[in-house]
């Protein structure tokens, strides 16, 4: 596919409401983004992505968008979504500033949970228009991502005259704008982490465990419970406790600590800060009774030292 050259840069006042889009990183989210994008009525006209998995992405999300480097995609794009890792966005922003790419009155929009729009600072100075937007969902970089997309959540963070733009694109991806401070954003990544990846592992050793006890289908036995566990936390939070530690049962917990020590010695350790935290948040709230949280807890401090 040729290009034709790029146009003068726009006003943001007078930009089309279609636009064109390019992403930069073509890992599991940013052609999911550029695909909804799409439905929306915007155009992808580019995508960079090195390795061959990302670019079995982008033709199964954005068929017959050329794969083209980074500077070449923000050359033929109104709105550019960075779309790297965390840890890869600043210097990305800072050599793409450096070779030239950046144009004044272009959009750039990062998927970063944990900075805002401060990492783009090198790209504002070019004239860019700068957008933190997050999708807070985990991707599989197939289709089912696009259709994942309805009602997600996005943390959105932009300056004050783009906060309806950043908004708006948002809903058309079919999200749910929720806006976060700039200074807020390492403390909503870190929530979102917190929830989200720690769950992961904590469910793989649960399944694990299960087979080393015999059950033949851990992920059907599982599956309600958790479900359930899930829907009752996020509708009543700590009052959803139940279990042995916020009943107290600390001899329960003690046969836990060692049955875990004997066949799965790797978990120990997370058992017992999760059973800590539990201990102290079933506390507060009032299900466990001081009396038992206190030999509940001499348990837990006996198995840390041990």
């Amino acid at each position: 596919m040729s290009f034709t050259s790029p146009q003068e840069p726009l006003d943001p006042r007078d930009r089309p409401a279609r636009l064109t889009v390019g992403v930069v990183g073509a890992g599991r989210v940013g052609p999911a983004l550029a695909a909804a994008l799409q439905l929306a009525g915007h155009r992808p006209v580019a995508v960079s992505g090195v390795s061959e998995a990302s670019r079995r992405r982008a033709a199964e999300l954005l068929p017959g968008v050329p794969v083209v480097p980074p500077a070449e995609v923000l050359a033929h794009a109104d709105l550019v979504l960075l779309t790297v890792p965390d840890d890869a966005l600043p210097a990305l922003v800072e050599g793409l500033v450096d070779t030239g790419a950046v144009r004044p009155g272009q959009l750039l929009a990062h998927t970063s949970g944990r900075y805002g729009v401060q990492v783009l600072a090198p790209a504002m100075r070019a004239g860019a228009l700068p957008l933190a937007l997050h999708p807070a969902m985990t991707f599989t970089g197939t289709a089912v991502d696009v259709q994942r997309l309805a009602g997600c959540s996005f943390g959105v963070t932009a300056p004050e005259e783009l906060r309806l733009a950043a908004e708006a694109l948002v809903i058309e991806m079919g999200g749910e704008p929720e806006w976060i401070e700039e200074k807020s954003r390492p403390l909503y990544h870190a929530a979102l982490a917190l929830g989200a990846n720690h769950l992961v592992t904590l469910v793989a050793q649960s399944m694990e465990l299960l087979r080393t006890a015999g059950v033949a289908a851990p992920d059907r036995m599982l599956g309600p419970l958790l479900g359930a566990a899930l829907d009752n936390a996020l509708r009543s939070g700590d009052a959803a406790l139940t279990g042995p530690v916020a009943r107290g049962d600390a001899g329960t917990v003690a046969a836990h600590v060692a049955e875990l020590r004997k066949h799965a010695p790797g978990t120990v350790a997370g058992y017992l800060a999760m059973a800590r935290t539990t201990a102290d948040r079933a506390l507060a709230h009032g299900l466990l009774k001081p009396e038992l949280a206190e030999d509940l807890l001499g348990v837990l401090a006996e198995d840390d030292r041990s």
